[in-house]
């Protein structure tokens, strides 16, 4: 009999720890379809989309160098300037650069410079002419022109008619010191399918290259912008004379 108690005992005491592991595993586990409430508001999130790049700048435009910079401090000479040479190129870039903006500063480098003036002309204060006039009238027809150019405006060539093209001595037109002079150029561009052009009226040359000076007209009774005949086509270039 007491062996059968103890087996008894032994037997319940198996069946409490059977059921005791059963209950823990249950607690650990869970059940196999519970899911947490974050998860359940998760699932139903939609994904979060990813910032779009910013598209870089475009680069600004800048203008091109005509001359090495101490140039315009250099004697004359009279070498005959080309205009199919890389310095002429950039200042037809440059001036076209002008015209298409409205910046008449893009052109600074194209225009003939301060320093050769100052040497070009026998008068009292050529640097206050040349700010005060020169430059300033050049800035007045750039503006001028400028509303004529559409945004889609295209540069076909600049004519330059060199067979008019004269050495200016020395002594004539106040000038102590000579150069050379081309007028009547004409820039002729597409717009809107069509060919149209306007005039540059003055070419001079300083050390071999062509630089601008006189936009809209060599001389005016008033300080206003002009824009030396514009046509519908490419025009004539010329006439000859002036200086």
């Amino acid at each position: 009999m007491r062996w059968r108690y103890i087996g008894a005992v032994l037997a319940v005491v198996a069946l409490a720890g059977c059921a005791a592991t059963t209950t823990s595993a249950t607690r650990e586990s869970g059940p196999a379809t519970s899911v947490t409430p974050r998860a359940t508001e998760s699932a139903g999130r939609a994904p979060t989309a990813e910032p779009k790049p910013k598209p870089k700048p475009k680069p600004k435009p800048s203008a091109l160098p005509v001359a090495p910079p101490d140039a315009a401090t250099l004697p004359q000479t009279q070498a005959l300037p080309s205009t199919t040479d890389v310095a002429f190129k950039n200042v037809i870039h440059d001036f076209w650069l002008a015209v298409t903006t409205g910046n008449p500063n893009y052109a600074h480098q194209a225009f003939f410079p301060e320093k050769a003036y100052e040497q070009v002309k026998a008068i009292a204060d050529p640097a206050y002419d040349w700010q005060t006039r020169l430059w300033y009238e050049f800035t007045l027809d750039i503006a001028a022109v400028h509303p004529l150019i559409g945004k889609n405006a295209r540069l076909v060539r600049v004519v330059v008619p060199t067979e008019y093209a004269i050495w200016i001595p020395p002594g004539a037109c106040y000038n102590s010191t000579g150069y050379w002079h081309v007028p009547g150029s004409r820039v002729v561009y597409r717009q809107d399918g069509a060919t149209r052009s306007f005039g540059i009226a003055s070419f001079i040359s300083w050390r071999g290259d062509w630089y601008l000076v006189h936009l809209g007209a060599l001389s005016r009774p008033t300080a206003v912008g002009l824009v030396d005949d514009p046509q519908a086509g490419p025009g004539l270039p010329g006439p000859p004379g002036g200086c």
